[in-house]
This record gives structure tokens, sequence and C-alpha cells, in this order.
């Protein structure tokens, strides 16, 4: 159950890194893309999800189908996902595609599109929704190795980078490391990418958040748009400051039944103008930054 645990990191001393247009901040864009992979009843699961959807916790009593809550997740993968996709090809900007397994099976027009539109990068984000710390390593090991079959199948290629759909365990990265992934972004201690050790092997921890996360709008911790709007700017703002000097990374995660919705959606283009006129800070995939930082950064010894 032992775990070592770092509260010092870099200690204010980060590494010197200049991001390939010189400049100082990486900005990474996190689509999930979960909707299909939830749990519900038509797939044999005893209740309907209702994580980070408008369903309403209580109204449908498990053991029955939830139906408003199902079409919320529909809505993420029929339309939520194209609005923001649109946008992003429009802009020339590169996505970070955090992807379920099962949910890009169901999506096949989503798959064929990921198929010939290689500069954004396909992460595995498990199969389905499964709690990993209720399983066996056994157990975790074969629905990782499921995620990535699944993924490169439908994508045609195999994903090189993880971030569990919920908590890790601490067989984890042993596992990720034995099947060949270059990083994991189940990591919430830095602004920047960060080595660990795993069975006494350098392993690449990608920073990820959940403050600039829409999952924010979904739990009502940020009401509106603008307040979405907001706080991406002022994490921007502050992190753009501190990339003169130094190299500082800042993590978007967005969820497609969330920030596709055009309520949550305007927020996100009017901070995307801010990006796209900020022409210093370098948009990479996070497989892009996770390798610029091993050229530049060796792991420990």
């Amino acid at each position: 159950m032992s775990s070592p645990r770092d509260f010092v990191g870099y200690a204010g001393r980060t590494p010197d890194v200049v991001w390939p247009n010189g400049g100082r901040l990486a900005l990474v864009i996190v689509l999930n893309i979960e909707e299909g992979a939830e749990p519900s009843m038509p797939d044999g699961d005893p209740a309907t999800e209702l994580a980070l959807t408008d369903g309403i916790p209580g109204e449908v009593p498990p053991g029955t189908r939830d139906l408003l809550a199902e079409s919320l997740f529909e809505y993420g993968a029929r339309a939520g996902i194209w609005r923001i996709w649109q946008e992003a090809e429009a802009r020339g900007l590169s996505l970070t595609l955090s992807c379920c397994g099962r949910a890009l099976e169901r999506n096949p027009p989503l798959g064929e599109a990921i198929r010939a539109h290689p500069r954004h990068e396909v992460q595995a984000h498990g199969y389905g929704f499964r709690r990993h710390w209720q399983m066996s390593e056994a157990a975790q090991r074969e629905e990782i190795t499921r995620a990535v079959a699944s993924l490169e199948a439908v994508t045609g290629r195999r994903p090189l980078g993880w971030q569990s759909r919920y908590a890790p365990t601490i067989h984890t990265r042993p596992i990720l490391r034995e099947q060949g992934f270059l990083y994991d972004a189940d990591f919430y201690a830095e602004d920047l990418p960060c080595w660990t050790l795993v069975d006494g092997q350098p392993h690449l921890m990608m920073p990820h958040s959940f403050v600039l996360n829409d999952n924010r709008l979904a739990t009502a911790k940020l009401p509106t748009a603008e307040d979405w709007l907001a706080q991406l700017s002022a994490a921007f703002r502050v992190l753009r400051d501190e990339s003169r000097t130094a190299a500082r990374m800042m993590v978007v995660s967005l969820h497609a039944r969330i920030s596709g919705q055009p309520a949550c959606f305007d927020g996100l283009r009017r901070f995307l103008d801010l990006l796209v006129a900020a022409p210093e800070v370098w948009q990479p995939t996070r497989l892009e930054a996770a390798r610029h930082w091993m050229a530049q950064v060796p792991p420990p010894c």
C-alpha cells in the first residue's frame, strides 16, 4: 500500500526549457471523448450514469433507466463533439483526444475523422468508466490492454499517453511502463512535466488540471460561460507572465457534453481568441510536449 510522496518537486527552480516556437508557455487542449463509454442499463450496469451532465441525482431511482440523462451523453457525441472539432479545425489547433475505447467504437464518423486528421493525438482514457481502485492488478492490466487494442483498431494509432478515467492505483504506472506508454497524465502536482521512477526506471508524468476543467461548469462551481472564460483567462495571464522567465504549461480539459453546449462553448471560443492572438504560445498535443520535454530534460540517473 506504500507509494512515495514528493512535497518538494522543483522547489521553484524549474528546468530551463524553451518550447519549439521559442516561447516559454505551452498550452495543451484535452478533449475527453467519453460519451458511449459511461455505465448504462442497456450495457448491463445497475443504474444510469449522471457524471458531468445536467441530470438530477435521485430523481430517477437506481434500477430504472434515466432516459434524459442518457440523452445528455448522446448530445456530446452527436452535437457537442462536432462543434468543438470544427472550431479546432478552423483555428488550426491540435487536440489531445483523451478517448475511451467503447466511446469511439460507437461513433464511427468520429473514428474516421480522427484517422483523417493525424495532427490530433489519441490518448488512452480507458475502455469504459472503470474504477481501477476496485480492480485487481490483473483486471487493471486487462482493462488497459483492451483500451489500447480498441483505440488502435478504430483510429489506426497506438496511444502512447494515458489518463485514468478515475483515480489510478499503485499498479497503474508499472502496467503502463510494461505496455510501452511514454507518459501518463494522472498528475496534478506541477504546472510542468516531471520524471519519476517506476520499478527503478524513469517514467514521465504530464500535468493535468481540475481547476481548468469544464467539469466545474457541470458541477456548478462555475455557473456560466462568463465565469469559465474568466477562470481560463486568469490562468492564462498568470502563466503567460511567468513564462517570460521560466517554462510553463497550461492544460485545459474539455468534455463534449459540457463545452459542446452552446452556452458553455461561447466562453471557450472567446478564450481561444486570446490564445491565437498570442503567437509566442506553443499549442501542442500532450504527446508533442512530452517528447520535447524528454529531449530537453534528461531523466534522473
